[in-house]
């Protein structure tokens, strides 16, 4: 059983949402503040936290911080309506999606399912056949088992960042539309586009030798992005790089 950590310093939220949460089958946990919301996750780690990002004692995106420091723990925000700074400041800390308030139950249900289905391991029938490796210059991606590397070393990404290098790297030298990433990576057929923005600035952060030159994830401007793989260094006969 799942156990999601719902963080809200209203009780009417808190019991409304982890009402629906349990009866969708998940164990919850609750924190009315951000200091309980940090000691809850360490004595007894969540799958995934609904949190508020206002909180007294703490913020949520101080919280977000905290709880992450060990790794990767799948988030989702919920945010005043109208508040996008808030919302762009949520993913720029790693957040993997928000839902604003007011919201319905039903819809936060399925984020949550749809964030810890991308974000866990295939069924252990073996059954279900492994899905090949994925490679590109200094990156290797695993879907299976959902580890990616560069040069070696693994790269600590979100539950969104991990699937948008994943569909980077399916369709190297595509064009493809912010629309189509939100539709493809988040499955939303609508939504602020903004948060595939900051993913792709958070993915670059991670996977380019300069963020500020991106080399491997190309703006296009005018329809959105473009992952190029990167060309091997020409050599001569000798096998020294030419300088080029």
């Amino acid at each position: 059983m799942k156990r999601i950590l719902v963080v809200d310093d209203d009780p009417t939220v808190s019991e409304v949402v982890a009402g629906y949460l349990g009866r969708a089958g998940f164990a919850v946990d609750v924190a009315a503040d951000g200091p309980t919301a940090v000691a809850r996750a360490a004595t007894r780690p969540p799958d995934l936290v609904v949190l508020d990002l206002m909180l007294p004692g703490m913020d949520g995106l101080e919280v977000c911080r905290l709880i992450r420091e060990d790794g990767p723990l799948p988030v989702i925000m919920l945010t005043a309506r109208g508040d996008e700074e808030d919302r762009i400041l949520g993913l720029e800390v790693g957040a993997d999606d928000y839902v604003t308030k007011p919201f319905s139950p039903r819809e936060l249900v399925l984020r949550v399912e749809s964030v810890l289905r991308r974000a866990g391991t295939p069924a252990t029938t073996g059954t279900a056949p492994a899905e090949p490796r994925l490679r590109s210059g200094p990156l290797a991606l695993d879907p299976t088992a959902r580890r990616a590397t560069r040069d070696g070393t693994e790269l600590a990404l979100t539950v969104r960042e991990f699937d948008l290098l994943a569909f980077f790297l399916r369709h190297p030298g595509r064009a493809t539309t912010r629309e189509e990433l939100m539709h493809q990576v988040w499955g939303w057929q609508f939504g602020d586009l903004s948060t595939v923005t900051v993913h792709v600035r958070r993915l670059r952060e991670k996977i380019e030798a300069d963020p500020a030159r991106p080399r491997l994830i190309s703006t296009v401007w005018g329809v959105g992005y473009r992952f190029d793989p990167p060309r091997p260094a020409a050599t001569d006969q000798n096998g020294a790089d030419d300088g080029r």
